[in-house]
C-alpha cells in the first residue's frame, strides 16, 4: 500500500527556470476515491504540436498574468478538463522537470475530492481517465526506455497501463513522486 502524499516532503518554493526553456506547470492530480487514490490523466489530440497524442497531466506553459506555478497549473486544469479549483487542496510542489523538448516544468501535486465534472477541451484533450496510485508509485511498473531525438540518445521511463502508455515527462514526473514517498 502506498500512502497518499501530505505537506510533507514536497519542495513548497516555486522554482525559478532556465532562460532558454519554457516555463510550464502540470497539475498532479490525486483523486480521493472509495476505492483508493487514483490519478487523473489526460491524452492529447492528435493534432497539437507539442506532444500530440501523448498521456498527460493537465498543464502547460505559464503566462504573465499567472501568478505561481500553482495559478498555471490550476488554470491550465480548468481550461483543459474543465476542474474547478474548488476541488482542488494543493499539497506542494515536486523538483522542476527539465524536459528534452525545451519546457522546465514544475510538479503541482493536489488532492482532488470527488464529486466533480469534468468538460475536456475537444481541442486539446482526446480523453480523460484515471490509473490507481498505487500502480504509479510501484517501482515494478517503472520501465526504462531510450531512443534517438535531436541527435542525442535519450533515456525516459514508461509505465504501460493497459491501453495507455504513459512516458516521458509525464512519467519522469510520476516516478520522482514515487522516489519521494519511498524514501
Amino acid at each position: 500500500m502506498y500512502p497518499v502524499p501530505s505537506r510533507t516532503g514536497f519542495v513548497i518554493e516555486d522554482g525559478v527556470g532556465d532562460e532558454e526553456l519554457t516555463p510550464a506547470s502540470v497539475l498532479f492530480p490525486i483523486v480521493l476515491r472509495e476505492s483508493g487514490p487514483s490519478v487523473l490523466l489526460t491524452q492529447r489530440t492528435a493534432h497539437l504540436k507539442d506532444h500530440p497524442g501523448q498521456i498527460s497531466f493537465p498543464g502547460g506553459r505559464v503566462e504573465p498574468e499567472d501568478a505561481s506555478s500553482a495559478h498555471t497549473a490550476l488554470r491550465e486544469a480548468e481550461e483543459e478538463i474543465g476542474l474547478s479549483s474548488a476541488h482542488v487542496e494543493i499539497l506542494g510542489y515536486l523538483p522542476e522537470y527539465r524536459t528534452g523538448t525545451g519546457y522546465c516544468v514544475t510538479p503541482v501535486v493536489a488532492i482532488v475530492t470527488p464529486p466533480f465534472e469534468l468538460r475536456p477541451d475537444p481541442f486539446e484533450v482526446a480523453e480523460i481517465f484515471e490509473v490507481p496510485f498505487a500502480f504509479l508509485m510501484d517501482s515494478a511498473n517503472h520501465q526504462r526506455h531510450s531512443l534517438h531525438h535531436r541527435g542525442k540518445l535519450r533515456h525516459y521511463f514508461a509505465m504501460p497501463y493497459g491501453e495507455y502508455f504513459i512516458w516521458g515527462a509525464t512519467a519522469g514526473i510520476i516516478v520522482t513522486l514515487s522516489r519521494a514517498l519511498a524514501a
